[in-house]
């Protein structure tokens, strides 16, 4: 492994860009912003990972941005733990942890409800509109 990375870091000849290894421990590898922990029946569960130095300092909610500006901040957030997070307990810690760090830098509680429901809301016309698609896929299918 450190070979390759030691390969790859010779790519860009600036230094810009660096790459790393990472190595398990306690069962667990981060990758990107995903942290892997492998099980003890062997399966993987993901969760949203952060390192040590994070802190959870997101766009205060006082300052004068625009608040779509400000629900794109909990968008983003909310959006990262339903794509990433496999385990429903561990998607409810996880809305917790962004909820508190939310609460934190000011935004009322209001705004994560809304973003929440138009996620819902997204989701569900989403899906409605899959199954519009199959549906006429068959139909059309049927009717050829």
């Amino acid at each position: 492994m450190r070979n390759l990375t030691d390969h790859i870091n010779t790519i860009d000849p600036t230094g810009n860009i660096k790459f790393t290894d990472e190595k398990e421990e306690d069962k667990q590898i981060p990758f990107l912003d995903t942290l892997l922990v492998r099980r003890e029946d062997g399966s993987v569960k993901l969760l949203v990972y952060r390192k040590k130095s994070h802190t959870d300092q997101y766009l205060n909610f006082g300052s004068h941005h625009p608040l779509n500006h400000k629900l794109a901040v909990i968008r983003t957030l909310l959006e990262r733990c339903y794509s990433i997070v496999t385990k429903e307990d561990d998607r409810k810690k996880e809305e917790e942890h962004v909820a508190k760090a939310l609460r934190e830098c000011g935004y009322p509680p209001w705004t994560i409800d809304r973003v929440k429901q138009d996620t819902v809301e997204k989701s569900l016309k989403d899906e409605a509109k899959k199954v519009k698609n199959i549906s006429t896929k068959v139909w059309l299918l049927c009717h050829m």
